[in-house]
């Protein structure tokens, strides 16, 4: 079965076709972009409304988000790849041996493979993905793993124009965020953002409007955007807080599975600090994601 990639320019796609991928993106016509056009989709942002006199009753239901758990797993696989010895010794003397492990410290980067998709992680093109324009050395974020299936946005696309220049009133309430560039997220429509408060994420998490991807980053869609820009107006967070993208990445539910285990991606957590907005348009974090993933996959 073939699939249908957008190809050429992100913001002019015509269709290329890729033999031999087994699952198929979803695809949509050529866009105008002086104007967005939009069609709902199933990605998970119900809330429309922001709560910023007064946080949200607490829910014990809820799994503790401020424990990091990201974290904790990093060092467990760095611990795993420290305790493997590089040789085997037969000369060790139970009696007199002593416990030398080493003390396993993680820095504020760092990145491993992981098996199965989650939310927050990354898939990293591989070298099958060479020569397919969209999606060559990309980074996606995957947002969400939902009923329905995987969505994400493209991390290290560089961006083309501004929301101004779009002509976009969707994305831009009021003139708030008309500066703000506009980066490629996918070959799917729809208008999409994340936001990282450099001043603590309080107010952004008692909202009740976004989404958590990983500890201190969120995401919106359209329907918030309206929301976000009265939280900048109150001073809740600032305008540079903020990254949008033009576009998605979506999958069927078992149609991402299969592009892993066809070789096409390679599956990844990694810290907070490789995702940050700073490095939303880089090209070369591709290449800076693959230096961390070293022998010991956790640095």
């Amino acid at each position: 079965m073939e699939a249908c990639f957008l190809s050429s320019n992100p913001f002019t796609k015509t269709i290329k076709l890729v033999p031999s991928f087994k699952a198929k993106f979803l695809t949509h016509p050529k866009r105008n972009y002086n104007q967005f056009h939009y069609k709902k989709i199933a990605i998970p942002s119900s809330i429309t409304c922001c709560h910023l006199g007064s946080p949200l009753p607490e829910d014990d239901s809820k799994p503790f988000v401020g424990a990091d758990w990201r974290s904790f797993r990093a060092r467990l696989v760095a611990a795993e790849g420290a305790s493997r010895p590089e040789k085997p010794s037969s000369e060790v003397d139970p009696d007199t041996a002593v416990d030398q492990s080493p003390l396993i410290t993680i820095g504020d980067k760092w990145v491993h493979t992981i098996h199965e998709p989650e939310k927050g992680c990354l898939l990293i093109a591989t070298e099958k993905l060479d020569g397919v324009h969209i999606f060559e050395r990309t980074v996606i974020l995957l947002l969400s793993i939902g009923p329905v299936g995987p969505t994400g946005i493209i991390l290290n696309r560089p961006s083309l124009m501004s929301i101004k220049e779009t002509r976009s009133t969707v994305m831009d309430v009021a003139g708030t965020f008309s500066d703000r560039p506009l980066f490629f997220g996918g070959p799917l429509e729809e208008g999409l953002f994340l936001v990282g408060p450099k001043g603590g994420d309080d107010g952004v998490e008692k909202s009740g409007v976004f989404e958590e991807v990983v500890k201190g980053l969120y995401f919106g869609t359209r329907e918030s955007v309206g929301c976000a820009a009265e939280m900048v107006k109150r001073n809740v967070v600032e305008v540079g807080d903020f990254r949008f993208f033009d576009g998605y990445c979506g999958w069927e539910k078992e149609q991402l599975n299969d592009e892993i285990r066809a070789g096409y991606w390679t599956l990844a957590a990694c810290s907070p600090s490789v995702i940050g907005l700073a490095n939303v348009g880089r090209v070369e974090l591709w290449e800076e994601i693959l230096g961390l993933m070293g022998p010991r996959k956790v640095r």
